[in-house]
């Protein structure tokens, strides 16, 4: 089922693929790997390193991307953890170019806060996102990380969320933003 509707998205098939955005919320992106630096979205309205905000949306030099964590353009991963969702992303689409990768640092390896969570949000969407990869988890319920959440879902974005890693039955023991409406919520089994 699902490796022949993949097919019908390869190039040469008969489809026609159109641009894709994929934010990776998490710890940032390695913006120099050789895997993921050709996948990396750009924003077309911004030049590099003239620390001037030439798109106007808020973010200085937010050319591939924002790091909330150092409130500035450049979201370069310093834990490794969003490099791996990348790189996963990246494997997932394969030889599919037209699938871009924007990174947005809101967490680091120690952790981070719900506040930089919905910022993040926010850019994504703002930005034109059209999927978000959201590998981490945000701890207790939150009414304002729900309301950026469905905000985005509403402009018609494809908010994906870790399940974590516990094994937990999230029936019993929710996990956020895995559980909230809407979220596709993503997990593994042995």
């Amino acid at each position: 089922g699902m490796e022949r509707a993949w097919e019908h998205l390869r190039p040469g098939c008969g489809a026609t693929p159109r641009p894709v955005t994929v934010a990776v919320l998490d710890t940032g992106v390695d913006l120099h790997h050789p895997d993921l630096e050709a996948r990396l979205w750009t924003n077309p309205n911004e030049i590099p390193g003239n620390g001037i905000d030439d798109d106007g949306n808020g973010f200085v030099d937010d050319v591939h991307g924002y790091d909330f964590v150092s409130l500035d353009g450049n979201p370069q991963d310093e834990d490794g953890h969003g490099t791996h969702c990348a790189g996963t992303v990246a494997a997932v689409v394969g030889d599919l170019h037209e699938v871009q990768i924007m990174p947005i640092r809101f967490v680091t390896g120690e952790g981070g806060y719900t506040s930089d969570a919905i910022l993040a949000i926010n850019y994504a969407m703002a930005m034109g996102a059209e999927i978000s990869s959201n590998s981490w988890i945000g701890g207790q319920e939150s009414e304002a990380l729900q309301a950026a959440i469905r905000v985005a879902q509403e402009a018609g974005q494809v908010f994906v969320a870790a399940a974590g890693n516990s094994g937990a039955d999230l029936d019993v023991a929710p996990q956020f933003p895995c559980c909230y409406e809407g979220v596709l919520c993503v997990a593994a089994t042995d």
